[in-house]
């Protein structure tokens, strides 16, 4: 977690006023130069980029193939465990464990996760954990406009020398979560007001590789945000991608299983072993792709609500259903109230919240939340 200086720092340098960037078709000004001038620092503090307000155009020609193979070569000798090794070491930097930095070291990877996005070019990107800005430098190509967030300074400022070119990227120094429940505030402030200048029918994606120790809350917490991102591709633990997409009477299926899919259709794209990070987690991980579905997300009545019930109903995942729902309804509703809703639901005395598949389980989550209307 960033302590309060750097956030209070990030908020007055987001406060200030934005740079209006004309609406151009020469895609040669988003492209880095051969050699791109470092970005100023001032007082080692680099000031986050300012996202355009039209984004790319969507009629800019792309670029021949022997420019992309060349931009590919230069990327593929930049993202070896040997370079960012080098990279680190010669600015006094080391991965910190802490902030879960392990970084994809196959390019083939970076642009999987990317092009399994689908971006275009009226598309708004979230990315949390910046690194040194291998990904956002790729979807930066195809989005009309960018937010990604670094914790580390160091990072932040690494990368900041790779984005200089595109200036539809705007970066954020500090922890993308304000407490373990909740996203810091400005991040939907600055993707509301980005998503709204950008042409109709541009969508909202988190694409990232995440840290392990923050891919659970961000992803819980961006469905219930508003916008909720219209897809989600993303690097996290294979533990995690198996609990999201597993289905009833599974070792994995609960509270996140049915959270995520009562809203989104869940994929497992690609397992990753450790081989191709750096450094090497101890874990598998896994690319996930979620689409959310707004009619699902929609007919849930109250999405608080819901996802507290939910996580209610499997904090005893091995106990009876009637148990289970007795316990969380405590001083709220009766216990005849509670088996009047149970046995209008056809759930047995031995029924256990695992077996029950999502209707269902939305279902008795919404017979109880009438029954305390």
């Amino acid at each position: 977690m960033s302590d309060k200086t750097d956030e209070q720092t990030s908020g007055e340098q987001l406060a200030g006023e934005e740079t209006i960037v004309k609406f151009d078709r020469d895609r040669s000004k988003h492209r880095r130069p051969a050699e791109a001038p470092a970005p100023v620092i001032e007082d080692k503090k680099i000031q986050p980029y300012e996202l355009s307000p039209y984004g790319r155009s969507p009629q800019i020609p792309s670029p021949d193939q022997k420019a992309q193979d060349k931009q590919r070569s230069r990327r593929a000798s930049r993202q070896t465990a040997t370079f960012l090794s080098k990279r680190l070491t010669a600015a006094g930097l080391k991965p910190v464990s802490k902030y879960g930095q392990n970084f994809l070291i196959d390019l083939n990877l970076v642009e999987l996760i990317a092009r399994s996005a689908e971006l275009q070019p009226n598309d708004l990107v979230l990315e949390i954990g910046t690194g040194v800005g291998s990904l956002t430098s790729i979807m930066a190509e195809q989005a009309g406009a960018i937010l990604t967030v670094e914790i580390d300074q160091n990072l932040f400022n690494l990368a900041a020398e790779e984005l200089v070119a595109f200036p539809h990227v705007k970066m954020i120094h500090g922890d993308a979560l304000r407490n373990k429940n909740t996203l810091r505030q400005d991040i939907m402030e600055n993707i509301r007001d980005a998503k709204a200048r950008l042409p109709e029918g541009g969508r909202f994606m988190l694409v990232a590789n995440l840290p392990y120790n923050v891919a659970t809350p961000i992803i819980s917490n961006l469905l219930h945000e508003s916008p909720p991102p219209d897809r989600m591709v993303v690097t996290i633990q294979k533990e995690l991608g198996e609990r999201i997409v597993a289905q009833p009477g599974t070792k994995d299926y609960g509270a996140l299983s049915v959270w995520v899919q009562s809203m989104c259709a869940a994929e497992i794209v690609r397992i990753l072993p450790p081989t191709v990070f750096w450094p090497r987690p101890k874990v598998e991980s896994a690319v996930i792709r979620l689409d959310l579905d707004h009619e699902k997300r929609n007919a849930i009545a109250d999405l608080k609500y819901f996802h507290s019930t939910v996580r209610s109903l499997f904090f005893h995942r091995r106990k009876f259903l009637r148990s289970v729902v007795i316990s969380a309804m405590k001083g709220r509703l009766e216990k005849t109230q509670v088996d009047e809703i149970l046995q209008s639901l056809g759930h047995g005395e031995t029924a256990r919240a695992e077996e029950l598949d999502l209707n269902q389980i939305m279902a008795l989550a919404e017979a109880l939340r009438l029954a305390e209307a």
